[in-house]
């Protein structure tokens, strides 16, 4: 049975302006993964999310859930996917923690690298472009991917 990702970048564009504290400080969405077809490599799910991690990768962003402050877009997406009856392993980064992940860490076999799994050379790359440079107008802490798998 194959594993399938989906999920949604978002920006907290306030924040920058106005703060945290801010009622206008809120997740807006951005641009779904479908659109940036960014392939399905078990690799890049089980490095990235601890998703098939037959590779032994030590995740950066494992189980944490969808978040409660997600987007009204971002519940959409989720809800046509069929929610929490129908998916699993639902988590999010920020850009923050992905631009300072170590890319040069391996795999349980010391072989396969985090770049080569899900680095800019992948299919992630445009993933990765897109929030890079959405980071640099919101701020690092203020762009994040969900994703949930079916």
């Amino acid at each position: 049975m194959s594993t399938d990702v989906s999920g949604m970048i978002e920006c907290r564009s306030g924040a920058r302006l106005w703060g945290f504290g801010d009622e206008d400080c809120v997740w807006e969405a951005g641009i779904g993964l479908f659109l940036l077809n960014r392939g399905n490599a078990y690799d890049g799910l089980a490095c990235l999310f601890g998703v098939r991690n037959s590779f032994g990768f030590r995740p950066v962003a494992e189980g944490r859930g969808f978040p409660d402050d997600a987007s009204d877009g971002l519940r959409g997406e989720f809800a046509g996917c069929g929610g929490s009856r129908d998916v699993y392993g639902a988590t999010w980064l920020t850009w923050a923690e992905l631009d300072s992940a170590d890319w040069e860490e391996t795999d349980a076999s010391g072989t396969r690298t985090r770049a080569s799994a899900a680095g800019f050379g992948t299919g992630w790359g445009r993933v990765w472009g897109v929030m890079r440079i959405l980071s640099e107008v919101h701020g690092a802490e203020n762009v994040r991917l969900v994703v949930w798998f079916h």
